[in-house]
C-alpha cells in the first residue's frame, strides 16, 4: 500500500513542510467561494445513489413503497449534508466544536448513550429519536478517521522512529472501538481497526509497530470469537453452512442460492424470488445478494467496477493532496467506504462470516445512508481545497512526489 503513495525509500509517505499549517495555507479562502466538484466521484456518487434507490425498492418484498419513500428522504438529508460539507468543511474545522478532539467526545457520549437504549433485535447500537433510529458507530467512523488524520498530519514521519507516538492515536481509537464492541458489534470495529492500521502505515510506521499491536489486540479478538457463544456458532456455520441449515446457515445457504439462480444476466429488477422472506435481510445486510439475483453477474461485477473506481479515485486525490491532514483523511474515508462494500459483497458470497454489516449507498438504513454521503461531502472538499487557487502567501505545495523529497 505505501508504494501507492511514494517511493519505497521514504520512510514518511506524508511529511509536509515544517512550521506550516492546515489552517493557514496556500487554498485558503479569504472570502467564500463557490468550490469546483470532482466530476468522477460525482458521477460515482449520483450512480450509487440511484441504483441504491432501485434496488430499496426492488429487494423490499412486501412494504416497498414505504422502504422506498423512507430511503428517498435519507438519500435527500445525506446528500445536502454533503453538499454542506463539500462547500464548507474547511471553514468548519475552525470552530471550536468541530475540532478533532470534541467530536471524539462527542461520540464516546453517543457510544455510551446507546448501551442504555432499549435494545433492538438483542443489541443496543440505535438511539430511538422518533422518527428516526440513530446509529453512534455510523457517526463514530468519521470522527474516528479525522481525529487519526488530524494526529497524524502533525508527527511528520517520526513514527518509525518514537513508539510512544502511537499511543494517543491507539488509545482513542481502542475506547471508540471498545465501545461499539460492547454493544455486540464486532464487524465495525474490524473494519475500523484495519482502516486506521493503513493509516498508520502509510504515516510511516514500521511493520514490527503494527504487528506488535495485533498481538497486544489478539486475545481479545480471539475471546470475542470463539469464547462468545453465538459468534463462534456464526463462524462455524460459515465454515460449514450445510450443517446447521435451518438455523445458523440458513442465511448463507439462501443467499447462495439468490447469488446462483441469478446467472449471467438475471432474472430481472423486481423479479427475485428470494427476496420473498425467504432470504432474511434481503434489503439491508444481504441486497447485493438480490442485485446477483436480479442483474446477474454481469450487472454485480458491475457494482463491482464503481466501488473498485471509487477506491482508485480516492488513492489518486490522496496522493496528490496538498498536505498531510487532506490526504490521510481522503485516503482513510474513502478506504473506509470501499472496504465496507467489499466487506458486504464477501460476506454475501461465503468468503467471510456472515455480519451487519451495511453496504453503503445500497442497503436500506437512515444512519448509514447520511453518513456515508457525508464522508463523500467531506472528500469532496478536501480536493476543491486543494485545487482553489491561492489567495495568500506561503510556502508551495507541490504534488505528492516532490511534496516528500
Amino acid at each position: 500500500m505505501r508504494t501507492l503513495f511514494s517511493r519505497p525509500a521514504r520512510r514518511n509517505n506524508f511529511i509536509r513542510p515544517k512550521n506550516t499549517s492546515r489552517f493557514a495555507e496556500p487554498g485558503k479562502r479569504s472570502a467564500w467561494r463557490f468550490l469546483p466538484l470532482d466530476k468522477t466521484l460525482a458521477i460515482i456518487t449520483a450512480s450509487f445513489v440511484v441504483f441504491g434507490l432501485v434496488f430499496t425498492y426492488s429487494s423490499s418484498a412486501f412494504d416497498s413503497t414505504s422502504f422506498f419513500k423512507r430511503q428517498l428522504v435519507f438519500d435527500i438529508i445525506g446528500l445536502i449534508a454533503a453538499v454542506v460539507l463539500w462547500q464548507f468543511y474547511d471553514r468548519l474545522q475552525k470552530i471550536k466544536l468541530f475540532r478533532p478532539i470534541y467530536l471524539i467526545y462527542g461520540t464516546w457520549v453517543l457510544l455510551v448513550i446507546v448501551l442504555f437504549t432499549k435494545p433492538i433485535a438483542n443489541v443496543h447500537r440505535w438511539i430511538d429519536l422518533g422518527f428516526f433510529n440513530l446509529q453512534p458507530s455510523e457517526i463514530a467512523k468519521v470522527t474516528l478517521l479525522i481525529y487519526v488524520a488530524d494526529y497524524l498530519s502533525t508527527v511528520q514521519g517520526k513514527l518509525s522512529k518514537n513508539w510512544g507516538l502511537l499511543v494517543r492515536p491507539l488509545f482513542v481509537t481502542g475506547v471508540t472501538l471498545g465501545l461499539i464492541l460492547v454493544a455486540k458489534d464486532i464487524g465495525t470495529p474490524f473494519l475500523m481497526a484495519c482502516v486506521v492500521g493503513a493509516m498508520l502505515f502509510v504515516s510511516g510506521a514500521r511493520l514490527k509497530q503494527l504487528g506488535a499491536v495485533c498481538l497486544a489486540v489478539l486475545p481479545i479478538v480471539l475471546h470475542q470469537l470463539f469464547f462468545v457463544k453465538y459468534r463462534r456458532d456464526r463462524i462455524l456455520s460459515f465454515l460449514h453452512p450445510e450443517s446447521d441449515p435451518g438455523n445458523n446457515g440458513y442465511q448463507l445457504i439462501r443467499s447462495f442460492t439468490a447469488v446462483g439462480s441469478g446467472g449471467w444476466l438475471g432474472k430481472g429488477l423486481g423479479n427475485s424470488e428470494l427476496k420473498l422472506e425467504y432470504l432474511p435481510a434481503a434489503h439491508t445486510d444481504f441486497i447485493f445478494s438480490i442485485i446477483c439475483e436480479e442483474i446477474g453477474l454481469i450487472g454485480a461485477t458491475l457494482v463491482v467496477v464503481f466501488f473498485c473506481a471509487l477506491l482508485t479515485r480516492g488513492i489518486s486525490l490522496a496522493r496528490v493532496a496538498r498536505n498531510n491532514f487532506n490526504s490521510l483523511l481522503i485516503f482513510g474515508l474513502t478506504l473506509t467506504i470501499s472496504g465496507q462494500a467489499f466487506f458486504n459483497m464477501a460476506m454475501a458470497i461465503g468468503l467471510l462470516p456472515t455480519k451487519g454489516i451495511a453496504m453503503p449507498f445500497f442497503s436500506y438504513g437512515g444512519s448509514s445512508v447520511i453518513m456515508t454521503l457525508a464522508m463523500m461531502g467531506i472528500i469532496m472538499n478536501m480536493t476543491a481545497s486543494d485545487s482553489a487557487p491561492k489567495t495568500q502567501s506561503g510556502p508551495d505545495y507541490t504534488q505528492f512526489k516532490t511534496r516528500n523529497r
